[in-house]
């Protein structure tokens, strides 16, 4: 079975996607990637031990809206790529029979284990994972530069948005509000469409 997975962290540059996937049980590349609109908020919390900073969460249930970028994987990558957010080792299928019925599971306790499906491509699942709670329901923390370019050039590489659009995008998302005006990440991310790491954040 085929699924859209919606990146709407780092995984929406396609390096980085591809050390991801150089460890999942199946290697072989996205059958193909686009941008996509989710609705729903992007906010940033609890602090990442590669970027520094705060992470990357999906609350579906914010106003708003969320600019991803899609990759066409199989369920068994989307597996592997959320058991390796979670730092483990891929070695099962998530069962996502509760995702595509309800439309959103809570798959363990852990900040990548809620499996949300957040609509439909072509006929096929789109489907993103994040964390249980709302985004009212913990600290918000300021991403850090690397993170926010890495985001900025794989939502640019996606080619359904321009830079200025990226910015203003990511400096209104809670977390970022606050502490970087468009200006500064149309700074950070005019001219990048590279990562600085390959491992879960």
């Amino acid at each position: 079975m085929d699924v859209w997975y919606a990146a709407y962290g780092a995984n929406t540059d396609s390096a980085r996607l591809a050390r991801y996937l150089l460890r999942c049980r199946d290697r072989a590349a996205p059958v193909a990637s686009r941008g996509v609109v989710l609705g729903g908020a992007l906010y940033f919390a609890t602090e990442s031990p590669v970027w520094g900073g705060g992470r990357g969460f999906y609350d579906p249930d914010a106003s708003g809206r969320v600019l991803a970028r899609a990759h066409l994987v199989t369920a068994g990558q989307f597996s592997d790529i959320a058991a390796l957010e979670m730092y483990r080792e891929p070695d099962a299928d998530l069962d996502l029979s509760g995702a595509l019925a309800a439309g959103r599971a809570e798959l363990g306790p852990g900040r990548y284990e809620t499996v949300v499906r957040a609509g439909d491509v072509d006929g096929v699942p789109l489907l993103t994972f994040t964390a249980p709670w709302a985004m009212d329901d913990v600290e918000l923390l300021a991403p850090a530069e690397a993170y926010l370019r890495c985001i900025g050039g794989g939502l640019r590489a996606a080619g359904r948005w321009g830079a200025a659009e990226v910015a203003g995008y990511l400096a209104r998302c809670p977390g970022v509000l606050g502490h970087r005006g468009a200006a500064e990440v149309l700074a950070l991310i005019g001219d990048s469409n590279t990562t600085r790491s390959g491992e879960p954040g």
